[in-house]
């Protein structure tokens, strides 16, 4: 699943055309549920190492078929010259990170199907070999997982609805059609949360036990809810990326700054609040005895210190000491003021006008807001 967001690392097993391979410890629950859940009904029939062997073999190509579908996205995407961070295999899916989303529908197309044709590929590899084989043997089971499991992984994949890569097939086509990627996002995402919330609990727990796959019993219920469950909550958090992705032109330093009062650092904070309150403003600036600017105060600081407490508390011990890295052009706007506070996080930032010298607080929490409230 292409364009994902960053994930904390796992285990490092590699790396493929430059991109580091990360599984997560997740990853070895999921397997390790699959082989002592599945294991114990082929006992009878296979005994038991071979049973073991056959579920054992099924979790590592579940595993292996995930990672080369994530590789079949990373390569498609590299040939496009896009970034690619990492490649995660995680307890539901595999998720390729790629920095810099595909810039025209067909290549959104290209790097989303590519996942898919892997998957099917393999599928059809495993289902050549099975006539190689015994059907009851230990390779016959394991060409019909790797037959069985890529099927699966492709279906499920195409599903048309963020963040699936069906998801980003759709997005594609309604990027082509209405010319619009951020409309073309929202109804991908759409999608994805009625995929969640009702047809891949239909797939996995009525379709599949129909066409003799699986059964609906608590094993796949748990399964079902928590696949279902994890592309809703993706597919939401898509629709607010692109919720935020429409309002990011539109956002401004100069607009959401508040005016700031500049005080020394040794001046209560009682009185530097009447001071802010009087003229009418809302941040807190610390300069020294130049006036040279040196220090912001923390909101939140200056909201959790009691009003009992505040002649007591010099503004000084509530302020953070500032850098250049901290103070902001007002003619800031959209993704270059959107990175400039991504490359040093803060709570609050100066903001200077570079024509009339007049300083304001930028809260991070603001440009939050701002991205991703109603309208």
């Amino acid at each position: 699943m292409p364009d994902a967001d960053p994930l904390p690392r796992g285990l490092r097993l590699g790396s493929v055309l430059g991109v580091p391979v990360f599984v997560m410890p997740s990853w070895f629950v999921l397997a390790g549920l699959l082989v002592v859940l599945l294991s114990p009904p082929l006992v009878d029939s296979l005994g038991p190492t071979q049973a073991y062997a056959v579920t054992t073999s099924f979790a590592v190509l579940l595993g292996l078929s995930v990672l080369l579908h994530e590789i079949g996205h990373c390569v498609v995407a590299r040939a496009f010259a896009l970034p690619v961070r990492s490649i995660t295999i995680t307890f539901l899916a595999g998720l390729t990170e790629i920095v810099r989303p595909p810039q025209t529908p067909a290549r959104e197309y290209a790097v989303a199907i590519a996942g898919p044709i892997v998957s099917l590929l393999l599928a059809a590899t495993g289902a050549g070999l099975l006539p190689l084989f015994d059907d009851d043997s230990v390779s016959g089971r394991i060409a019909l997982n790797l037959a069985i499991t890529n099927g699966l992984i492709a279906v499920l994949n195409l599903l048309p609805g963020l963040p699936l890569d069906g998801g980003r097939v759709l997005r594609s086509i309604l990027w082509r059609v209405t010319g619009d990627p951020d409309r073309a996002t929202r109804g991908a995402a759409w999608s994805g949360r009625v995929l969640g919330l009702l047809i891949l609990p239909l797939v996995l727990l009525v379709a599949l036990p129909a066409l003799g796959y699986g059964d609906a019993g608590p094993v796949s219920i748990v399964f079902a809810a928590l696949l279902g469950s994890y592309v809703y909550t993706l597919a939401t958090i898509a629709l607010r990326q692109g919720q935020a992705a429409s309002r990011l032109p539109r956002l401004s330093a100069r607009s959401l700054t508040r005016p700031a009062l500049a005080v020394p650092a040794d001046l209560p904070l009682a009185e530097a609040v009447r001071q802010a309150n009087e003229a009418g403003v809302h941040g807190l600036v610390v300069v020294d005895g130049a006036g040279r600017l040196v220090a912001v105060v923390s909101e939140a600081a200056v909201l959790a210190t009691p009003p009992a407490r505040r002649p007591w508390v010099s503004v000084g011990t509530l302020a953070r000491s500032l850098d250049e890295s901290l103070v902001l052009d007002a003619d800031l706007s959209g993704t270059e003021l959107v990175q400039a506070l991504q490359r040093h996080p803060s709570s609050e930032y100066v903001v200077r006008d570079q024509a009339t010298g007049a300083l304001g607080v930028l809260s991070a929490s603001d440009v939050s807001r701002a991205l991703t409230q109603p309208s």
